[in-house]
């Protein structure tokens, strides 16, 4: 299993590093050497051994328990949503020799282009990935990176334009990597990701915030740009 993606123990050992003896309740003693928790701290808080909880993190062991990873999802301080992206990296176990299921191309109804059509404000379909699947005129005259076969996320991080319509780009970015990775699960490895180059050392900021494992569910939400000419908020719809 050495050829194989170790999605949880990456996940758990990121998110381990993020918390604070202090947030843990651990008393401090002396200089610590590690940022975060101790493995041997996560395993005595979450009540599992400090040998398993290594295996754990290091793959040698990936068929954890619901409990046991409820456990340690309790300890690195997991809301509803990480807790649930934990469970379901838990659950994908080994990889190797299965068939990745044939993943139908994301379109959307002629319905619902004709509806974004009538609509009297900027709108916009996304699939899976960020992929810009439809968009009305108002959106494209928005940002022509609006526009079906474009992907918001490349967008965001490699072109210039698309940043400077987005106030604070840089701090607001993890949000969006953090609702990227919760689109994408267990699906490191898919090919119909348009969006893994962006993740290369030429975009440090992108593989800083994807190093942090944090997941976000996107959710309806309203999305402020600074417009040259006072453009109004967005809504996106995730496909």
């Amino acid at each position: 299993m050495a050829d194989e993606p170790n999605l949880l123990g990456e996940y758990v050992r990121a998110r381990r590093e993020l918390v604070t003896p202090e947030q843990a309740g651990i008393p401090v003693f002396g200089v610590r050497r590690v940022p975060g928790l101790r493995r041997e701290e996560v395993a005595l808080l979450a009540g599992i051994s400090a040998d398993y909880y290594l295996r754990l993190e290091q793959g040698r062991d990936r068929n954890p328990s619901v409990q046991v990873l409820e456990a340690i999802a309790r300890v690195l301080r997991l809301d509803d949503t990480a807790t649930a992206h934990l469970l379901r990296l838990g659950a994908d176990g080994p990889r190797r020799h299965r068939a990745r299921p044939h993943r139908r191309k994301e379109t959307v109804p002629p319905s619902i282009t004709k509806l974004l059509a009538t609509l009297p404000l900027p709108a916009m379909v996304e699939g899976r990935y960020f992929d810009v699947l439809a968009a009305n005129p108002l959106a494209t005259a928005l940002s022509p990176r609006f526009t079906p076969g474009a992907n918001r996320l490349r967008s965001l991080f490699l072109d210039p334009a698309e940043q400077a319509l987005h106030p604070q780009w840089e701090k607001s970015s993890g949000g969006i990597v953090a609702a990227f990775r919760e689109a994408v699960g267990t699906d490191t490895d898919d090919p119909g990701s348009s969006s893994w180059s962006v993740n290369s050392p030429g975009q440090p900021l992108f593989s800083r915030l994807w190093a942090r494992h944090d997941v976000q569910s996107c959710g309806a939400a309203p999305k402020y740009l600074d417009h040259p000419r006072s453009a109004p908020s967005i809504s996106t719809v995730s496909a």
